[in-house]
């Protein structure tokens, strides 16, 4: 495959960590670039700049030392909202400013963003020209395949952003009225990638390297997202990446190294949030590592009860000494 370039940006592979609210934090957008992403977005910022002086919104943008291309996820409704949060956004250094018109979320929904903007396409024009106009690095788009089944306009939409100057579009093959349930569908990824000339990325199940070569082959697409399958398996990069590049699956990382990436991962967390927020958080990737381990059930239940750093990474170390000694060597 060529490279895949966004503007200026050539990506080095085509496996992209997808945004996803309240997961793809710094932390671990660093964590998932340096186990094989091609490129990495941030959390959902909201386009009220207005509300960014919450702790959770200042945590949410971008950070010195975050993994170029920079690229940031607004959400909202109002095109001079998004194109002042674009301009902000660059302001901290962003390099790529990817709008959402993906999220299925009520809440994110009913202020008419994420997803619900693809029922209004002459609305959907104006942002994307405010956006674009606003900003001098390149706007990207995540959308859905439409509104619901009788409503899929994803090929109308995608015709609007290469007009209004969107540099690569992201389309999760599922309508709105989807949300995550069912399968996703590739057909319908292959017909806006058939439409357009800019660069598509497809999103939507893709949990391992050979459905990631299907979905390529199904699609035509030129990158791919990686979203829910990254949650506890960080390493999920390297081996898709690997195996579109040689054709080959690169082994499962043993549990030792399993063991250095969560603790780790751990660190991160407790260094970015502070000890209160960092422990919490932990508790749900520490969930999603070992969901597939034996004896995972159990531990978290323990797990989620501890209130400090050093329990948690105590905790950690002697779960992998358990597995060690009953003689297991690899993670699923």
């Amino acid at each position: 495959m060529s490279a895949v370039r966004i503007g200026p940006y050539a990506l080095p592979n085509p496996v992209i960590l997808a945004p996803m609210a309240g997961v793809t934090d710094r932390p671990f957008r660093l964590l998932c670039r340096r186990l094989g992403a091609g490129m990495v977005v941030s959390e959902m910022v909201t386009s009220d700049v207005r509300l960014w002086n919450s702790r959770k919104s200042r945590l949410r943008l971008l950070h010195e030392g975050d993994p170029e291309p920079r690229s940031v996820q607004i959400a909202g409704g109002d095109p001079e909202m998004l194109a002042e949060a674009a301009r902000a956004n660059v302001a901290l250094g962003a390099q790529i400013i990817d709008i959402n018109m993906g999220c299925p979320a009520k809440k994110v929904c009913n202020k008419a963003a994420g997803s619900a903007l693809m029922k209004d396409e002459a609305l959907v024009a104006e942002i994307l020209e405010a956006v674009v106009g606003a900003v001098d690095v390149p706007v990207t788009l995540k959308i859905r395949t439409g509104w619901d089944r009788s409503n899929r306009n994803g090929t109308q939409v995608a015709k609007i952003a290469e007009q209004a100057g969107i540099q690569a579009l992201a389309v999760h093959g599922r309508t709105r009225a989807d949300l995550y349930t069912g399968e996703a569908e590739y057909d319908t990824i292959a017909a806006i990638k058939q439409a357009v000339s800019i660069p598509v990325f497809a999103n939507g199940d893709i949990d391992s390297p050979q459905k990631a070569r299907q979905v390529l082959d199904a699609t035509g697409a030129d990158a791919l997202l990686i979203g829910r399958a990254a949650q506890g398996r960080p390493w999920i990069f390297r081996e898709i990446a690997h195996y579109l590049a040689t054709g080959e699956l690169l082994p499962p990382p043993g549990l030792v190294e399993v063991e250095r990436i969560l603790l780790e991962h751990l660190a991160a967390l407790h260094a970015f949030y502070g000890d209160e927020m960092g422990v919490r958080i932990a508790r749900k990737h520490v969930g999603w590592y070992l969901a597939t381990l034996p004896g995972a059930r159990e531990f978290r239940t323990k797990f989620n009860r501890l209130e400090s750093t050093d329990a948690q990474c105590a905790n950690v170390r002697e779960f992998f000494i358990e597995r060690h000694n009953e003689g297991e060597e690899v993670a699923a």
